[in-house]
């Protein structure tokens, strides 16, 4: 009698389709995940669409802290850490599917699958990457320059593949809490840019490669 060979784990197929302790929800654009206080419970992961994590302060100033896609999944990884209510507001940008992955089901995999946790460790260090990125541009460049670097971003520049559509719909407001300055300002920087050839709008916004020369002139 043959001996059953166990398969060997597969992290993309583990967050690709529900199991135990994972629930897999549709969710339309501008459409909570969790809010700042909730009970922190949960891991959740990208598979399709755009999230924004918000922060709001004692005196109700709202600050946009990350933008998280395909490209850094993962979110709400606080509980691992001991964490027991949500710290920000988790929203999505547009229509996404997201996996829902119980804290005790993302510890177990974490301990027992040396793959998952290599995959898991990368998403986290990149997304750690990002925010000194992030906080270098907040603390030394321009808000034109923090602008174009977000724009840049969002199409995925720099990234395997062409350019992608900027969300359609992202408004110039969110875009203002991202860099740290007004929608006036935003305004002006964006109608520059267009004017310049550096975006356009058809049926979304469209990020051009030239848009670099924003980021890398002194």
């Amino acid at each position: 009698m043959k001996r059953e060979t166990k398969q060997p784990f597969d992290p993309k197929l583990f967050l690709a389709k529900i199991g135990e302790g994972r629930s897999l929800a549709d969710y339309k654009q501008n459409q909570k995940v969790f809010s700042q206080g909730d009970r922190a419970d949960a891991v959740f992961y990208i598979q399709k669409g755009q999230v924004k994590l918000t922060v709001v302060s004692r005196n109700g100033k709202e600050a946009v802290i990350a933008i998280l896609g395909v490209e850094s999944p993962f979110f709400g990884e606080g509980c691992l850490a001991g964490q027991s209510i949500r710290m920000a507001t988790a929203t999505t940008m547009s229509e996404s599917s997201i996996m829902r992955i119980k804290k005790a089901a993302m510890v177990r995999v974490l301990h027992d699958e040396p793959t998952f946790s290599e995959l898991f460790l990368h998403h986290i260090l990149f997304r750690s990457i990002r925010i000194e990125e992030d906080l270098v541009d907040q603390l030394f460049n321009s808000s034109e320059k923090r602008l174009a670097r977000v724009l840049l971003m969002l199409a995925n520049f720099g990234k395997e593949g062409t350019a992608e559509l900027v969300i359609p719909q992202i408004s110039q407001e969110t875009l203002a809490e991202i860099i740290g300055t007004t929608r006036s300002r935003v305004s002006f920087f964006m109608n520059r840019f267009r004017k310049l050839g550096f975006i356009h709008y058809n049926g979304g916004l469209q990020v051009h490669r030239s848009l670099l020369n924003v980021v890398l002139h002194d």
